[in-house]
């Protein structure tokens, strides 16, 4: 493997960490800056709308830019984003930290697998792409239950310290081994990615993506107060869950995948986005049993990425068929997507969160999960009735997680 994809892959492992740990640190947070936990929750969907608008908007403008001064100009501002969130001195100042880093995000990912393709020979591009976004499944596993760790017995600044001297080291692996001149195409610019948007097949495979993420994260982004004030886990065991939800997500990860390639896109995600509904519906009556909880929250993990494979095959396949020269285009869109669902998830349950409580948080989920797998069906519907062949044949597929 080359050291430069190895830079690519740790730069996925810290940005991957500094998204989710806030998960495990609201409690903490909220209590320390005197905020309610719905205003906390906004941590993370101003993080989402950071990475949504950072990556088709700074992509493009960034387009001209060496890829090599781009990626180290995007560690900087991760870096520096951490940092501001380390000295926050109010949740304001922490707010401002949050959206910075997202920006980072969002365009690292649009340009990080084109970077990696280019450090392999062509027949190895796939594995490429594979090797650097197995950071983000790391992350999950290690990064956030350590973050988290670090957060509640040092204190939820030092967790962002942590990351960003995960950012300094992915700065220097990339100053020292990608090297300067990457070949690479101008991304295609503003006016072109809106063309995308106005083919209804597309737009339909976006809200299939935010619905259903939006539907996951009215629960997950509360899911530290749940396990603390609905099932009786001290701060320390939180982050000790955290690291069985994120084992079983890498699980989920690898037979969404599969699925998906036996299945087809539609009737697999259709499986998921069931298997989502019903682990959030039974979540808001075994969160008062910590035994029962944890079980629940090992099938979610299963359940809640598991989809993503699925979505960009078919998000591939509709822009395939509908808008077969913004294929790229309408595949980084989707990632935008994924993160306007976590916004508006994350933001909506702040919402039941205060005015009806945190146990209301599952249900809800649930009920909005059901409607992507409503979408879901009406895309496969139309699908059928519409049976056009793919514009592009063996254009291969871009998969990748937000």
């Amino acid at each position: 493997m080359p050291l430069a994809l190895l830079a690519l892959t740790i730069s996925a492992f810290a940005i991957g960490t500094t998204e989710f740990v806030i998960v495990g640190l609201l409690p903490t947070i909220a209590a320390d800056l005197g905020v309610t936990l719905p205003s906390a929750g906004l941590l993370v969907s101003l993080y989402a709308l950071g990475v949504a608008v950072g990556a088709p908007v700074l992509t493009a403008l960034t387009g001209k830019l060496p890829r090599k001064i781009l990626l180290l100009s995007l560690m900087v501002l991760f870096t520096a984003g951490n940092l501001m969130a380390w000295q926050a001195p109010g949740y304001t100042s922490l707010v401002a930290a949050r959206i910075l880093t997202g920006l980072a995000h969002g365009v690292f990912f649009s340009i990080g697998s084109t970077i990696a393709t280019s450090l392999v020979p062509k027949e190895k591009a796939a594995s490429a792409i594979a090797i650097m976004f197995t950071g983000l499944t790391v992350a999950l596993v290690t990064g956030v239950p350590l973050g988290t760790f670090i957060g509640q017995h040092f204190g939820w600044r030092e967790t962002f310290l942590a990351v960003s001297s995960l950012g300094v080291l992915a700065f220097v692996g990339s100053l020292v081994f990608v090297p300067a001149s990457i070949r690479h195409t101008p991304p295609a610019s503003l006016l072109q990615q809106l063309q995308v948007l106005r083919q209804p097949r597309l737009l339909l495979v976006y809200a299939m993506t935010a619905v259903g993420y939006g539907g996951s994260f009215i629960a997950f982004t509360y899911l530290a107060p749940i396990l603390q004030r609905l099932g009786g886990f001290g701060e320390s065991a939180v982050g000790a869950v955290m690291l069985v939800y994120g084992i079983s997500v890498a699980i989920g990860n690898i037979w969404g995948g599969k699925l998906a390639d036996r299945r087809g896109p539609v009737s697999a995600l259709k499986i998921i986005f069931l298997g989502l509904a019903a682990v959030l519906l039974v979540l808001s009556f075994t969160a008062s049993n910590p035994w029962l909880v944890v079980l629940t929250v090992l099938a979610w993990g299963a359940v809640a990425f598991g989809n993503v494979a699925g979505l960009q095959v078919y998000v591939v396949q509709q822009a395939e068929r509908f808008a077969p020269r913004a294929v790229d285009v309408a595949s980084g869109l989707n990632i935008a997507a994924f993160n306007l669902g976590i916004a508006g998830g994350a933001w909506g349950g702040g919402h039941i969160v205060e005015e009806l409580g945190l146990v209301h948080t599952g249900w809800i989920g649930a009920l909005v999960v059901l409607a992507a797998f409503g979408l879901t069906a009406l895309s496969g519907r139309l699908d059928r009735l519409d049976p056009r062949p793919a514009a592009l044949k063996g254009s291969g597929v871009r998969v990748a997680a937000h």
